[in-house]
């Protein structure tokens, strides 16, 4: 992240961005942030953020449309401890795998926005070089770069995947972790405010798993954050900083992750077994468990899968699972275009992204075989 760069004009926040800038050594824990959260001023630049690229929804519409009254009021319940999370809205994707994606109303992805541009900068400062994920500058284009450069240069690496992550996540363990940096009570009541609201969502999505010294209290723990929050992909950042922590600080192993998916490398297996048993213990004290399928070691000149792409030494290649997705949808976009149900801009618009991705690998030959027999036409025939 650029020095001051995405925060607002506060003195809070200014305070903030000087430990950056600076060199400064950054105070254990921050307190008063509150007023700077409930804020007009911060409520207004948090509602820019929520409604960008959004406009055209009708919830977003409606907000916008008393905006200054929607954003006091707001202001008022949160100065006043009265705000309550309104109800989700969920539903199921199933590309790349089948998800249960949770959508929060706009007043509350407002408050949100709100909460992540006072405490983000706080957290950013202590995040590893090593996470990828929802982060300024990072994503899973520059994840695949630093993997590749990686892979060049050890012989082994090990593969962890975390299974059914964001279903998992502990709400006592991720208040403890918040307040390690967080003094601000009104600020934690709030963070615990939204976790509580998304408490019981994925629990269709969670299989029961008990760990040392649990009893049958356990299957009662809140537990999960609903997967669309931006608070939920922020904090799963603060979540799994203990295992960037661990790898980078006390094992001194090279590693890329995103979100719940990482690599680690090595020279030799012993150091990477070692580095399993290491994860499997302090995955378990975080209530995580690694999947027992996707975890594995390999040998580099192997390659590996991740963030999309099958990554080898010297070249790159979109995972076939992609690819065969991007064809269904070709193929779908194809019968809409036909049948007038489908503008060009919107199909134009999705080509456009899965290009920009596609370029990332080796797949000149790929996308020219693609578009050419996949054509656009309403007079031809299906």
């Amino acid at each position: 992240m650029g020095c001051g760069e995405g925060f607002l004009p506060h003195p809070r926040v200014a305070r903030i961005r000087d430990f950056f800038c600076k060199g400064r050594a950054m105070p254990k824990r921050f307190n008063n942030l509150f007023p700077q959260i409930a804020s007009f001023e911060n409520l207004f630049a948090a509602w820019e953020a929520a409604q960008r690229g959004k406009r055209r929804r009708p919830d977003v519409a409606a907000f916008e449309r008393h905006l200054e009254p929607n954003l006091l009021q707001l202001e008022r319940e949160l100065l006043a401890g009265r705000y309550q999370p309104g109800r989700y809205r969920s539903f199921y994707i199933r590309e790349p795998k089948r998800r249960k994606i949770s959508a929060a109303p706009f007043r509350d992805r407002v408050v949100h926005h709100a909460l992540v541009r006072v405490i983000e900068p706080i957290f950013e400062a202590r995040f590893s070089n090593a996470s990828y994920a929802c982060r300024r500058k990072k994503g899973t284009h520059r994840a695949a770069d630093q993997a590749q450069i990686l892979l060049r240069r050890h012989k082994y690496l090990l593969k962890a995947d975390i299974a059914q992550f964001f279903p998992s996540i502990d709400h006592a363990i991720l208040s403890s972790l918040l307040e390690r940096h967080l003094a601000c009570k009104p600020t934690l009541a709030l963070c615990q405010r939204i976790m509580a609201s998304g408490d019981g969502i994925l629990a269709n999505e969670y299989t029961l798993r008990l760990f040392p010294g649990d009893d049958l209290l356990a299957a009662l723990r809140p537990r999960g954050l609903p997967i669309g929050n931006l608070t939920s992909q922020f904090w799963a950042n603060v979540y799994l900083n203990p295992i960037d922590t661990l790898l980078q600080r006390e094992l001194r192993l090279p590693h890329v992750r995103y979100c719940d998916d990482m690599l680690v490398f090595a020279d030799d297996k012993p150091t990477l077994h070692q580095a399993l048993a290491l994860l499997h213990e302090h995955t378990a004290q975080l209530r995580l468990t690694l999947h027992p399928v996707k975890t594995r070691l390999y040998a580099a000149d192997e390659g590996v899968e991740f963030v999309g792409y099958r990554l080898f030494r010297d070249h790159r290649r979109l995972r076939r699972s992609g690819v065969q997705r991007f064809v269904r949808r070709l193929r779908r976009q194809q019968r809409g275009y036909r049948a007038g149900h489908l503008a060009a801009a919107s199909i134009q618009a999705s080509l456009r992204s899965w290009i920009a991705h596609a370029k990332h690998a080796d797949t000149y030959r790929l996308r020219s075989r693609l578009l050419r027999t996949h054509p656009f036409g309403k007079d031809q025939h299906r």
